[in-house]
């Protein structure tokens, strides 16, 4: 009936992506930037998901919050965080907000659907055929027919949608002979977080719990193990609650206990023993609970604890992990009351492979998915389900989903040499797969690499960071050079630099670490440089930027020359700068 009262909009595409979080968003520009014709359907006004201005989280992955330097994902995310260092100094969500916004507003080939829930499918045998969603702002319908749908959602809309098999809890020990799964498969998951913020003035500030708050007089009653709470300018990840419910359905009742749970925990410190908080005053709270897992996709490869501890060495890799299995209890921060530890971090090895075949459907055709509901078991999906993590498996579904479509092939029939050429295309957009050197263009390999001192050929060796104790980069200063040496004319279609972007030093935006995050962009980047084409003996200037901020550059060229030469002329600050890859095509 409804349908025949509001209006509905048709929409014909080659990729459709559900969900705008950090996963949807990077598997949208990753498919977009190669060719594909995509529609993102997210059902929220703004995006970004748990990293929006909603909730507030910072993105974690592989490098543990700059734990383990240089193990940071790169890529599309790489790209946006250094988007915001130089366009939002100040940290401010909403400004992020709107970083995450233009790119995928403005972006070529990418139609956004904000505030549109989807909420049906039409399918054809075990094929997705469309999916509807509806827009609450404009009250009309927007069906979307696309060959490929990438289900980014976090709670896997589409599985109960399309019967695509899915798993919700816990497994079995036995299972998968993981040695962190309880010995008995339930239903429970990790719960759900909401956040606040604080700020400090220069009077004291009063406060008075709403009636209807919780009440902790002792410290007993606030979670141990938590590192307490005496750092209060961004609220607690251990608020937690939900694990013991329906991590969907019941959604609504636990948003209203976080929030009975938040207040109490101010009033609190606030007014329930001497913290030093007399000045504070609160300033946001969140009314959308971050959440951290609830339904996971069975896809032709179930991820699981052992593949983790083995370091995930598939032939299929495409993406990596290695945030550490981080196992919230049930139930979260009444689990002080079970003796319970809010949390337990099993051990864990950075990097870890992901492979291809956990992240498209065992059972629809053109369904793939990336973030916490990609396939793993719950206790591979514990580390798996953090936002970096799921950028780099976003983008692999992105690229994958355009190639697919552009072999007129399911993502199944990805397979073999198809791969391999998925994994060079991944890292010709500055993703890193562990184990996986990039295959360099035979022009670049065949010419002579010279540079104005120190050895040059590690810009060319397909590996495009630091791994352990090897740099991988020739170290430049201002006014320093590097030079391919073609010996005769050589058509130049492209240059490619992979340049300095700090990657042993904290740039993830966040609320919850104090001192040691970069606010601007990093003083080792490249700010100013310039290309210079050499023709019948004389080099002159084919290009240059003034203003450059980003680490992955591409420089069309289109020429025939006898040589190219990149030059740094300035940087945002450091005496010295890294150059990881410098090629052509």
């Amino acid at each position: 009936m409804a349908k025949d009262i509001f209006k509905q909009v048709v929409h014909n595409v080659d990729v459709c992506v559900v969900g705008g979080g950090m996963a949807g968003i990077c598997a949208a520009l990753a498919a977009a930037r190669r060719g594909a014709k995509v529609v993102l359907m997210h059902d929220r006004p703004v995006l970004g998901g748990n990293a929006s201005s909603e909730t507030r989280v910072h993105i974690c992955g592989a490098d543990r919050s700059n734990q383990i330097p240089h193990m940071r994902e790169t890529g599309i995310l790489e790209e946006l965080r250094l988007e915001n260092l130089r366009h939002n100094p100040h940290s401010n969500f909403s400004i992020w907000d709107t970083i995450l916004y233009e790119k995928l507003h403005y972006a070529p080939n990418v139609t956004l659907l904000l505030n549109c829930s989807c909420l049906d499918a039409d399918m054809k045998g075990r094929r997705i055929k469309s999916i509807t969603g509806w827009q609450l702002t404009t009250q009309m319908y927007h069906q979307v027919s696309a060959s490929i749908y990438a289900d980014c959602s976090g709670d896997a809309i589409l599985a109960p949608l399309t019967k695509a098999p899915f798993r919700m809890g816990r497994e079995a020990r036995s299972e998968y002979n993981e040695s962190i799964a309880p010995e008995q498969a339930d239903n429970k998951t990790m719960g759900m977080t909401c956040l606040f913020m604080a700020r400090e003035c220069d009077t004291p500030q009063p406060f008075e719990p709403p009636s209807w708050a919780y009440r902790y007089d002792n410290e007993e009653d606030i979670p141990r193990g938590a590192k307490g709470h005496g750092w209060w300018r961004m609220g607690y990840w251990w608020i937690e609650l939900g694990g013991e419910f329906h991590s969907i359905h019941d959604t609504e009742m636990l948003r209203d206990e976080l929030l009975k749970t938040v207040y109490g925990v101010w009033d609190h410190i606030k007014n329930r023993g001497d913290h030093g908080a007399d000045n504070w005053t609160l300033e946001w709270i969140q009314f959308l609970p971050a959440k951290r897992e609830s339904r996971r996709y069975i896809g032709e490869h179930v991820l699981t604890q052992n593949d983790i501890e083995s370091e995930g060495k598939f032939e299929d890799i495409v993406a990596y992990g290695g945030w550490a299995m981080d196992d919230h209890h049930p139930a979260g921060f009444r689990a002080a009351k079970l003796g319970a530890p809010a949390t337990i971090f099993y051990p864990t090895p950075s990097p870890y492979g992901i492979p291809y075949r956990s992240l498209y459907s065992k059972t629809v055709e053109n369904l793939m998915f990336a973030g916490r509901c990609a396939s793993c078991t719950h206790s591979a999906m514990s580390s798996s389900r953090v936002m970096g993590t799921g950028c780099s498996m976003g983008q692999a579904v992105g690229t994958a989903a355009a190639m697919a479509v552009s072999k007129n092939c399911p993502p199944k029939g990805l397979t073999g040499e198809c791969i391999r050429q998925l994994q060079q295309t991944l890292l010709v957009d500055d993703c890193y797969l562990p184990g996986i050197v990039q295959q360099l263009p035979t022009a670049t390999l065949r010419a002579q690499l010279v540079a104005s001192h120190g050895d040059p050929e590690p810009v060319r060796d397909g590996i495009n960071r630091q791994v352990g104790d090897n740099p991988h980069c020739w170290v430049g200063s201002l006014g320093d050079s590097l030079t391919y040496q073609f010996g005769s004319l050589s058509s130049v279609s492209e240059l490619v630099l992979v340049l300095d972007s700090a990657m042993e030093k904290r740039i993830a935006m966040s609320y919850h670490q104090r001192d040691n995050q970069l606010r601007n962009v990093p003083p080792e980047m490249p700010k100013v440089f310039r290309i210079e084409g050499q023709k019948f003996g004389m080099f002159s200037t084919v290009f240059r930027i003034e203003d450059n901020y980003q680490r992955h550059v591409r420089i069309p060229i289109n020429q025939e020359l006898e040589a190219i030469r990149f030059t740094i002329e300035d940087t945002w600050g450091a005496e010295k700068s890294r150059v990881y890859a410098f090629y052509v095509t």
